[in-house]
């Protein structure tokens, strides 16, 4: 059976971490087949080469839509800004390949739904990059919810935040575009939603304040911007089951690098995780003696599988590029027939509904129902 062709399509932050998942898969886990790196796209030629060689691609192009062409490109990885997602997702699906696109799927609603389209329509495997509910350690956490270890969920908090739009003298770029987004929501809490969904599903109705904490911002050339969408954000939310939730996001939060600080309560006991610590959780139980109950802090280790395929030992930790080989895994198998743990278009369709719930109940003060 000949290797699964890859085309990857961008190469700043995200496609290095698809490129450093394709390389490593099959050291990793052995148990499916290398890929072969055939195509890879940027945004202009000599770019695009130095890229190709730097992370082991056969072939380099300035047109992404010459990669898709290719009749050795079997999946293709869209790692491009958010505005490009739609575009290039659904033209690769049309052309027959499986697609792995990065969150979230478009800005515009109408855009993510005809991705969803071209996917029914092809036939292929078609998911989205929401690596971190491969976490080992997130992937335990379900299981305990699931056995009752802390009994019925009644309430769940979850907060992210991060600093690089925290400096109001940081150049505008294309993050504060409304052609990127609404902001923080779209941007980076669609992560905590896709932990929502992995832990517990979908949401149902919400309630949303956002916030500008800047409202302008320097550009390169001298003068000032204004900021087109928002960089916070406060979510009241009711998922299934009756059970409550609060989201918070803030991509302003000097001091946070890359924090989703999730606590779930429960009528036996609660977890809490943090995810710039992301190689542990802590346990709470109440039962036994009252003087001895309290938090227990519980490390990621070769029984909270797959951990033990990169590290033998308990304790030292996995990293963020260690969770999208995990994903690269997942969507191998499900290429395969296998099941697999990974967002669909459709469950990610889901996802972006209910950001535009988000931002419709921002602008109509009032809670949405998300059919």
């Amino acid at each position: 059976m000949k290797p699964i062709g890859i085309g990857l399509i961008g190469t700043g932050y995200m496609g290095k971490c698809h490129a450093l998942a394709w390389n490593a898969v099959k050291t990793v886990f052995g148990d499916v087949e290398r890929p072969r790196l055939v195509h890879l796209a940027e945004s202009n030629a000599d770019l695009a080469k130095s890229r190709a060689a730097e992370f082991g691609f056969e072939k380099a192009a300035a047109d992404w839509k010459a990669l898709i062409a290719d009749p050795e490109v079997d999946i293709v990885s869209v790692t491009t800004p958010n505005q490009f997602h739609a575009e290039m997702a659904i033209a690769a699906l049309e052309a027959g390949k499986h697609v792995w696109c990065e969150k979230p799927m478009a800005p515009a609603f109408a855009e993510a739904e005809q991705m969803l389209k071209a996917a029914k329509a092809s036939g292929k495997v078609a998911v989205l990059g929401y690596n971190y509910i491969q976490n080992p350690v997130m992937r335990h956490i379900k299981t305990l919810i699931g056995e009752g270890a802390i009994g019925t969920v009644n309430h769940i908090r979850v907060e992210m935040d991060e600093d690089f739009m925290a400096d109001p003298d940081g150049v505008f770029y294309w993050k504060s575009e409304l052609s990127s987004g609404y902001g923080a929501l779209d941007d980076f809490a669609v992560h905590p939603l896709s932990l929502l969904w992995y832990l517990f599903g979908h949401v149902e109705a919400v309630i949303t304040d956002m916030v500008k904490p800047y409202a302008d911002r320097p550009t390169k050339e001298g003068g000032r911007r204004a900021v087109e969408n928002h960089d916070g954000a406060n979510v009241l939310m009711r998922l299934g089951g009756g059970i409550s939730a609060v989201l918070m996001a803030n991509r302003a939060a000097w001091g946070r690098k890359g924090r989703i600080a999730l606590q779930i309560f429960g009528s036996k006991g609660s977890i809490a995780y943090d995810q710039e610590r992301m190689n542990e959780f802590e346990l709470y139980q109440a039962e036994g003696r009252g003087t001895e109950q309290g938090f227990r802090k519980i490390l990621a280790a070769p029984a909270h599988q797959p951990y033990d395929r990169f590290i033998p030992a308990p304790g030292h930790g996995l990293g963020f590029n260690d969770l999208k080989i995990i994903e690269c895994r997942e969507l191998i198998r499900a290429i395969s027939g296998a099941p697999s743990s990974l967002v669909t278009f459709e469950d990610g369709l889901r996802i972006e509904k209910s950001v535009h719930a988000m931002a419709q109940s921002f602008h109509e003060r009032r809670w949405i129902e998300i059919g």
